[in-house]
C-alpha cells in the first residue's frame, strides 16, 4: 500500500447507525499536507458526527461514489452488499476470533478479492495494539458510572453524554456530581480503557490511593484505587504470583477481589478478561452481607462472565438496570438492596466527535507513516487478513472456519 493516491472515508452502513469516522476534516487535511501524493474524499453521509459541510469547509471533497479510491476507510463492519470488489479496506471486521456473526462477511471479502486490513490487529513490534476506541470507552463508561450512581440514589442528575455536543460540554456536568464523604471507587485494568476512566476520575479531583490504603484506611473525601491482575487474583497454592504466570496459567489462580468489594461503593470494570481466568466476583459473593458495592459500571462488558451483576448489555438509550442478589435477576434501577449496573457495549458512540478525533490521531501518528512509506516493521502486512482472494499467511488458521469445515465458535 505504498503508492496510495486516493483514500475514501466511506459511509457507515451497519445498523444501528454509527456516527464515528476514522478521521475528522482537519485530520484529512493534515494527512494530505504531510503526504502531497495523497488525496482524500469523504462519501456523503447523513449520520456522520462531522457533517458533509464540515468536510467541504476544510477542503475535503464530498462524493457519492468511492469506486475510484485506492483505499477505503470505515469504522464498523461493511455490509456485504456495500463491499466494492477488488478494493483495499480498513475497518473493524470482527472476524479474526472466528466471530460467528461475521463469517459470511469474511467469505464475501474473499469472494470479492478485497484486501482487508483490520484495525484490531494493527500491533507494534512489542505486540501491543496501536489503535482503537478504548480510551473513549473508558471516558464515557466512567462518566456513565457517576451518572448511574446519581440516578440510582437520587443524589444528582447528569445529562446523557450523547446529548452533549462533545466531551467539553459533557464535562460541564461534573460540577453536579455530589458523592458521600467516605465514597470509595475500585477500578480493575491498566490499559487504554482504564486510562480513559482515570481522565474522568482526575477531572473530578478524586484522589488515587494505593490498594493497601484502600483496604486499610478511612478517608473523609472520595478516593479510588486502580488494580492490576495480581492485586485482585492470587495463586490457589499460595506460591508467588507473576503477571506472566497468571496469563499462562490462569487456572492456577482464584479471585482476591472481595477484600476490595467490602470497602468499595462503586466498581469501574476496565480490565481485559481472558477465557479461563477466575471470575472477579460471583453471584454467591454478592450475597455475602459484607459485599458493599452498590453500583457497577462494567465497561469491559463480558456478559454472564467475571462480573456477576452483568446479566446483559445495556443500550445508549437505556444504559442502566439493577441486579438483585437474592433472586439473581434484573430489577429496576434504585430497587432497595440491588446493585446498579451500567453495561453499554458501544460506549464511544456516545461521544462520536471526540472518539473519532482520538482514533484519527492514532491513525495519523502510528499507521499512515507505515502504510505510506514502506511498512518497514511489517505492521500493515501482519494486520492484512486477506489479499487477492486468499487469507494471508498470518490468518491461514481461519481457512477451515471460512470453508465451514469447522463449527462456529460461540
Amino acid at each position: 500500500m505504498t503508492q496510495i493516491v486516493k483514500i475514501g472515508l466511506i459511509r457507515e452502513g451497519k445498523n444501528p447507525p454509527d456516527k464515528r469516522v476514522p478521521m475528522s476534516p482537519q485530520q484529512c487535511v493534515e494527512l494530505m499536507e504531510s503526504f502531497p501524493n495523497v488525496r482524500i474524499v469523504a462519501q456523503s453521509s447523513p449520520i456522520r458526527a462531522f457533517t458533509d459541510d464540515e468536510y467541504r469547509a476544510a477542503g475535503v471533497e464530498v462524493v457519492d461514489d468511492v469506486k475510484d479510491c485506492d483505499l477505503l476507510l470505515g469504522v464498523k463492519e461493511v455490509p456485504v452488499d456495500m463491499l466494492i470488489p477488488g478494493k483495499a479496506y480498513m475497518f473493524f471486521s470482527h472476524t479474526f476470533k472466528k466471530q460467528p456473526y461475521n463469517r459470511h462477511l469474511l467469505q464475501s471479502i474473499l469472494e470479492k478479492e478485497i484486501e482487508l486490513i483490520d484495525y484490531e490487529v494493527l500491533k507494534g513490534t512489542n505486540g501491543t495494539r496501536l489503535i482503537g476506541f478504548g480510551r473513549y470507552a473508558g471516558i464515557v463508561g466512567a462518566y456513565n458510572g457517576f451518572r448511574g450512581y446519581g440516578a440510582a440514589t437520587g443524589r444528582y442528575e447528569l445529562r446523557p453524554a450523547h446529548e452533549c455536543h462533545d466531551r467539553a460540554e459533557m464535562e460541564e456536568e461534573f460540577s453536579k456530581v455530589n458523592l458521600p464523604e467516605h465514597f470509595k471507587i475500585v477500578m480493575t485494568g491498566q490499559g487504554r480503557v482504564a486510562k480513559g476512566a482515570m481522565e474522568v476520575l482526575n477531572s473530578l479531583n478524586i484522589e488515587k490511593v494505593s490498594a493497601r490504603q484502600f483496604t486499610e484506611s478511612e478517608f473523609d473525601h472520595p478516593v479510588f484505587c486502580q488494580l492490576g491482575v495480581l492485586d485482585y487474583n492470587k495463586r490457589i497454592d499460595g506460591l508467588v504470583a507473576t503477571r506472566n504466570d497468571f496469563y499462562q496459567n490462569p487456572e492456577s489462580y482464584e479471585s482476591d477481589f472481595m477484600r476490595f468489594a467490602v470497602n468499595a461503593d462503586m466498581y469501574l470494570a476496565c480490565h481485559y478478561w481472558g477465557e479461563g481466568s477466575p471470575y472477579i466476583f460471583t453471584r454467591d459473593d454478592i450475597k455475602k452481607p459484607e459485599f458493599n458495592i452498590s453500583f457497577v459500571s462494567d465497561i469491559s462488558c463480558d456478559i454472564d462472565g467475571p462480573v456477576a451483576s452483568t446479566l446483559r448489555p445495556s443500550t445508549i438509550a437505556n444504559p442502566f438496570y439493577a441486579y438483585d442478589p437474592a433472586t439473581e435477576k434484573e430489577v429496576p434501577l434504585g430497587t432497595e438492596g440491588s446493585i446498579g449496573v451500567q453495561a453499554v457495549d458501544n460506549l464511544p458512540c456516545e461521544l462520536p466527535r471526540d472518539a473519532s478525533e482520538g482514533f484519527g490521531r492514532e491513525l495519523l501518528d502510528k499507521i499512515f507513516p507505515e502504510l505510506l512509506t514502506g511498512d518497514k516493521d511489517n505492521i500493515i502486512a501482519k494486520a492484512t487478513e486477506t489479499k487477492d482472494g486468499e487469507l494471508t499467511s498470518h490468518f491461514k488458521y481461519l481457512q477451515k472456519w471460512v470453508n465451514e469445515e469447522e463449527e462456529e465458535e460461540e
